[in-house]
């Protein structure tokens, strides 16, 4: 019997610390562009930008991981990311590129520990450790249907 495949990851950097996030929750990744603000909008949410016709809000990952606050530079990427019928972006300062996770790279343990929200693992990379993200987490309920509210109004406005 063969092996499970391997999952992959896609691996991004964020103030030189390195994260992945699981790559079925990736749509797609693309140069950061200026954003428009969402008024009444969660804090995390830094503003929405337009691709393809489709509004997409940007999370401020920087505040979400109590970094210190950086405007907007092209060289950033938005990793879009889809969980569920939820579209939105994560601005990110690099991209790497996608990685395969073979089984036993994978540590679980973490997300027992006290302050480690959003975290689902720890991935064990030859040149150290990554946190592993889960988007599922990433906004708190109240913040979801604040979004959703804003959302509902800014296509309302339009």
């Amino acid at each position: 019997m063969a092996p499970p495949p391997a999952r992959e990851i896609l691996l991004f950097t964020l103030e030189s610390q390195r994260y992945a996030l699981p790559l079925e929750d990736v749509r797609e990744l693309v140069r950061a562009v200026r954003l428009t603000p969402l008024p009444r909008a969660p804090s995390v949410v830094e503003g929405l930008f337009n691709l393809r016709g489709e509004l997409i809000p940007v999370l401020d990952m920087r505040r979400r991981f109590r970094l210190p606050a950086r405007r907007l530079l092209p060289s950033d990427h938005f990793i879009i990311t889809q969980t569920g019928p939820r579209v939105m972006a994560l601005r990110v300062d690099r991209a790497e590129g996608m990685q395969p996770l073979e089984p036993g790279d994978l540590d679980t343990t973490p997300r027992e520990l006290p302050g480690v929200g959003y975290v689902a693992g720890v991935v064990k990379r030859p040149d150290g450790l990554v946190l592993l993200h889960d988007l599922r987490t990433f906004l708190s309920e109240a913040e979801a249907l604040e979004l959703e509210d804003a959302l509902t109004q800014e296509g309302a406005a339009r």
